[in-house]
């Protein structure tokens, strides 16, 4: 029986994930970037070697790789850029910790060449650089105790990355450098900070923090693909036959994606679109280095609590639809809210986001940016990209110019 359930939630899964990947690519035309004219993207193929090895030292970039040990048993891989392309010593230089959002990992920040990448940005400009990855990511994937065949290994949703996985990748950097970071989160790297600073956690061991994409209320989510998951309880679905872990990329489902890039006429920058919103600076050959590296694994208990936040238009901690279960883990028959009015007002915080971005939707934001309305003047610092879609952010070829050299002069000014 389990075998069956097993087999029925994989064939879901692919049914999902073509859904939101494939969704528009075919039968779309408009051509958001000619890749005519344009440097293609860079970034080498995926390897079992770490990132260190597979994309960063290709790059011609020093790179150490970290592991990090979490207070319920999770081995986090991170990787460290001290220095620049063109070398010298690491020096005095302030450390970056850069989060990525949901499905993916560090090579987030590294599928653009060094000159458009933030990474490769930071470093050049002086910064040791540090890049996390979320526990069930490829090179996420180790435990004290537990193996991601165990069911338990996948227990888990953004409370845990709250309560563990930020704390200890924090202190780690903080322990080898001795100084406070700053802080870079895409998506839903912003969530797990917001909450984090909420609860007033981690804030005195940051010097700033900048939020790209900002994830916290979703409930008015444009996305299509996004929305008929969550209103249709697919991740439910999957979690109730079997399927703990939600990995997107399957073999058969990657190999058809790259088949459909290679049909003439349609423009793969779609099948981010589709799901993201119009992103407007996208090299059209962004996709085929997309999908060597990402999607990624998340635990389909993580995708169940992102459709209640949709469904909810709240930001609560996961619900487990029982109130018995609900007072067995918060004391409460409803899981407690998180009050994003809470965050200190002095923190400093450099917020960016677009008005294409079907994820991180302007009027969600504006809801963020209410609760920040107490905050300090000189502390927040507000910037919105009319053009810009979630994908921009970290994939947009001239986001080095609008986008990541106000965020390092908001770093200076810290």
């Amino acid at each position: 029986m389990k075998t069956k359930k097993l087999k029925t939630a994989n064939g879901l899964m692919s049914i999902i994930v073509l859904v939101l990947f494939c969704g528009s690519a075919v039968g779309l035309r408009p051509k958001l970037f000619s890749a005519k004219g344009h440097k293609a993207a860079l970034a080498p193929a995926a390897s079992d070697d770490g990132i260190c090895a597979s994309v960063v030292e290709a790059q011609n970039y020093v790179c150490e790789e970290h592991k990090v040990t979490t207070k319920d048993g999770y081995i986090l891989s991170m990787q460290r850029i001290p220095v620049g392309r063109s070398g010298g010593e690491p020096g005095n230089r302030l450390p970056v910790l850069l989060q990525h959002g949901l499905l993916m990992d560090a090579v987030t920040w590294l599928l653009l060449p060094p000159e458009q990448s933030l990474a490769f940005l930071l470093a050049d400009n002086g910064y040791d650089v540090w890049l996390a990855n979320t526990r069930g990511t490829k090179y996420s994937r180790g435990h004290v105790s537990l193996s991601p065949d165990d069911s338990a290994f996948w227990d888990w949703t953004w409370d845990e990355l709250v309560a563990y996985d930020l704390p200890a990748t924090l202190q780690h950097v903080h322990d080898q450098t001795g100084q406070k970071p700053h802080y870079v989160g895409h998506s839903l790297g912003t969530l797990i900070a917001l909450v984090s600073f909420s609860k007033d956690q981690l804030v005195n061991k940051l010097r700033s923090a900048a939020l790209l994409s900002p994830i916290a209320y979703v409930g008015q989510m444009t996305s299509p693909l996004a929305k008929y998951a969550a209103d249709n309880f697919l991740a439910e679905a999957l979690y109730w036959l079997g399927l703990d872990e939600f990995d997107p990329r399957g073999e058969a489902v990657v190999k058809l994606l790259k088949n459909i890039c290679k049909k003439p006429g349609v423009d793969c920058t779609n099948l981010l679109n589709s799901f993201t919103g119009q992103n407007c600076c996208l090299n059209s050959s962004i996709v085929d280095v997309f999908l060597e590296h990402e999607p990624q694994a998340t635990s389909t208990k993580n995708m169940i609590h992102v459709a209640q936040m949709i469904r909810e238009g709240t930001i609560a901690m996961y619900d487990y639809n029982n109130e018995e279960e609900n007072k067995k883990h918060y004391g409460q028959p409803n899981p407690p809210l998180y009050n994003m009015t809470s965050i200190p007002h002095d923190l400093p915080l450099f917020l960016s986001y677009g008005g294409a971005d079907a994820l991180s939707d302007v009027n969600d934001v504006k809801l963020l940016l209410e609760s920040l309305k107490d905050h300090e003047g000189d502390k927040l610092v507000v910037q919105y990209r009319q053009d810009y879609a979630h994908a921009d952010y970290v994939m947009g070829e001239n986001a080095g110019q609008v986008l990541y050299e106000p965020l390092m002069s908001f770093f200076k000014l810290q």
